[in-house]
């Protein structure tokens, strides 16, 4: 089964800690729902961007993307 990783895109010098606040929300959301989601995570990809994630199961991706509204997503690989 094919997985998906939604993101969530933040901008500016701040980037990093929002990216890292979010992601407490997005554990949060997982524990509430009690959703099998164990990929997640933040990354800074410059000083000015960074992002947080999590991984799902294509087949479950839309509830979750209409709930949480990511800024994007792409194909999820291990490599």
């Amino acid at each position: 089964m094919r997985k998906l990783k939604l993101i969530w895109d933040f901008k500016g010098p701040a980037s990093a800690k929002t990216a890292e606040h979010h992601l407490i929300h997005l554990k949060e959301y997982i524990k509430i729902e009690k959703l099998n989601i164990s990929i997640t995570g933040a990354e800074t990809l410059s000083e000015m961007h960074s992002l947080a994630y999590l991984v799902v199961d294509e087949s479950k991706m839309k509830p979750i993307r209409d709930a949480l509204k990511p800024h994007r997503g792409q194909i999820y690989s291990e490599d």
